[in-house]
């Protein structure tokens, strides 16, 4: 029966650590987006997103080993609305990491 347990206590630790590396790299992001891309891309403010974020990421940090419960569950849930939903409307506007093929190397016949 102690196998079980430790199983369990081990599973839902990992789910809890997956859930708090969820709700930090949501509000990192959040932090490099300028301010003036929420509101281009018609989202609520950064101030609005900056809170929903941190709120889960602080629940996030007190429930790792209770990530099952209803706070996990809605730290985790504010989180991913914010990368499912936001991100990738602000994307477009700067801010965040660039890609590759983004620098302007481009050639006649595309990057290079």
């Amino acid at each position: 029966m102690d196998l079980v347990n430790n199983l369990q206590y081990g599973v839902l630790l990992i789910l809890g650590i997956a859930a708090l590396g969820l709700e930090v790299w949501a509000l990192i992001d959040c932090a490099r987006r300028p301010a003036a891309a929420f509101v281009a891309a018609g989202k609520r403010t950064k101030n609005f997103w900056l809170a929903i974020t941190a709120v889960a990421t602080a629940v996030g940090f007190v429930s790792v080993f209770s990530v099952l419960g209803i706070f996990g569950v809605l730290g985790v849930v504010g989180a991913a609305v914010y990368l499912a939903d936001v991100r990738p409307a602000v994307r477009g506007y700067g801010g965040g990491p660039r890609r590759r093929d983004d620098r302007g190397n481009q050639g006649p016949y595309g990057p290079w």
